[in-house]
């Protein structure tokens, strides 16, 4: 056995060894059910919206004296510029039903921990008491050309996260979700899908499952003012690639610069499913000639959706919020957190899973009249969303799909359901558990390629085998809170 799968066997002999030390002092608290909060009929004829944005950039130059770190590829990557700036963008959605406004945030980052996104929230707690807020949805757009907001992509073991940085993250959210609110207009919202070109989306893992749909809420206010538009799609912001060591908010960016040029409407965008791993292939072999030319197209796409195949959706909204835990099983993540302290997740003792600890994170679910949405941590496999497993033949140790959870289509009784990736939390990738293997020697600590010599990279930046569950256990237990609710 070499130093790697010593270290493994060190760690999780300490986290477990913590874990049981702790499980006599401070067991975690029983999370409370979430409540379905209904809308059953529409008690106006229109929605009332806003929109603001906010840059998220360090004060200082870049590159300057501070060194600033590129998140999603290779550790120690300091930015030596900035095509363009990371925003916060958010919208404020109101069904005028007398309950409350909700908010989603899109932040232009690789990802967000609940620890980040409590803290938010906790420095909004004045908003929410004055505008009645019912439900406020933070998720990233996973971009991997940002500055460092989790820790991982620094001088290992130092972490790459700037609190300073972080501050202005925090007060870039808070500002883009005041003036969304400001901002309220009433209008109609129109529910429409555009689909990718053939070939311009992949994944790089099997199955080959993926959604191509560019979903798109296009807001209409009654005063002819700009238009909002809401868009949700599946792919990794990633198109700059590893060699790259410019700041930017990546393809996204320039979806939203297409979208102005042709509409005047501003847009948030929000990724979906985009595990295993889901991302756009090239239009050049310039990084950053392909990036603009990918938010370009999907820009045309979404603009091209006609307005006669749109939905128009009664202004009624319902939702409901669960916290849950998630086992732990990566001693490598856990050690990150619990002794390097290199990144703020807080691990707290289950008596379950290997190392018997785990992390407390969230999911949504809304409705929009008859739009289902639901809002989830981390990066869910697309598999486990619309179905298509691997069979027992192909999977990597030749384990039956019988063993995987219920799809989230299935569960939510929709094949329409809308998915919402890296929301409120980044717990690392959620693969199926037929598929999910583990190098023998070094588990989560190096990729192995399984007897089908296929690569398994995403397990080592994942919580374990069992969180596929724990997702489709907590989703079903919020839709059957929602089919309880008369």
């Amino acid at each position: 056995m070499d130093f790697a799968a010593s270290a493994v066997g060190f760690l999780a002999k300490r986290i477990t060894k913590v874990g049981g030390k702790r499980a006599k002092k401070s067991p975690p608290p029983q999370l409370p059910d979430g409540v379905f909060d209904k809308v059953s009929e529409a008690k106006s004829e229109f929605f009332t919206m806003g929109f603001g944005k906010a840059q998220t950039m360090p004060d200082e130059p870049i590159p300057g004296k501070k060194k600033y770190y590129v998140a999603g590829y290779r550790a120690f990557n300091p930015a030596i510029g900035v095509l363009d700036p990371m925003m916060a963008k958010a919208v404020w959605i109101d069904d005028n039903s007398g309950r409350g406004g909700l908010v989603f945030c899109a932040v232009d980052c690789v990802g967000l921990f609940k620890y980040d996104v409590d803290r938010v929230k906790a420095e909004l707690a004045d908003f929410v008491k004055e505008t009645g807020c019912r439900c406020m949805n933070i998720c990233s757009t996973h971009n991997h050309a940002g500055i460092d907001t989790m820790g991982m992509w620094g001088p290992i073991p130092r972490s790459g996260r700037s609190e300073a940085f972080m501050r202005k993250v925090y007060d870039g959210i808070k500002a883009a979700i005041k003036d969304a609110y400001a901002d309220r207009r009433e209008g109609s919202l129109y529910l429409g899908y555009g689909k990718a070109d053939e070939g311009m989306q992949r994944d790089d893992r099997k199955p080959q499952v993926f959604s191509d749909a560019l979903t798109r809420l296009r807001f209409v206010p009654n005063d002819g003012t700009r238009q909002i538009y809401f868009v949700n799609f599946a792919s990794h912001s990633e198109s700059l690639e590893g060699k790259n060591s410019l700041v930017s908010a990546d393809f996204p960016a320039y979806i939203a610069e297409e979208v102005m040029r042709q509409k005047g409407a501003e847009l948030c965008y929000f990724v979906g499913a985009i595990g295993g791993l889901v991302r756009m292939w090239p239009m050049d072999e310039d990084n950053v000639i392909s990036t603009k030319k990918t938010g370009k197209r999907l820009g045309e796409i979404l603009c091209g959706i006609k307005e006669a195949d749109e939905i128009r959706l009664s202004p009624k909204i319902s939702f409901i919020k669960q916290e849950f835990y998630v086992e732990a099983e990566n001693p490598v993540l856990i050690s990150a957190a619990k002794f390097l302290k290199l990144i703020p997740a807080v691990p707290v003792y289950l008596g379950s899973g290997a190392l018997n600890v785990g992390l407390k994170t969230e999911m949504t679910y809304v409705e929009i009249d008859s739009l289902k949405m639901v809002f989830l941590p981390g990066e869910l496999f697309p598999e486990l969303a619309y179905g298509g497993y691997l069979s027992a033949e192909e999977s990597a140790d030749g384990l039956d799909p019988s063993i995987n959870p219920k799809t989230l289509c299935e569960i939510a009784g929709d094949d329409k359901l809308l998915v919402f990736g890296l929301s409120n939390d980044e717990i690392g990738y959620i693969p199926a558990p037929n598929d999910f293997h583990l190098h023998p020697d070094k588990p989560y600590l190096d990729k192995h390629n399984d007897r089908l010599d296929r690569r398994h990279y995403e397990e080592t930046n994942s919580m374990g085998p069992n969180t596929a569950y724990f997702i489709a256990n907590t989703f079903q237990k919020l839709i059957d809170a929602a089919h309880a609710t008369k």
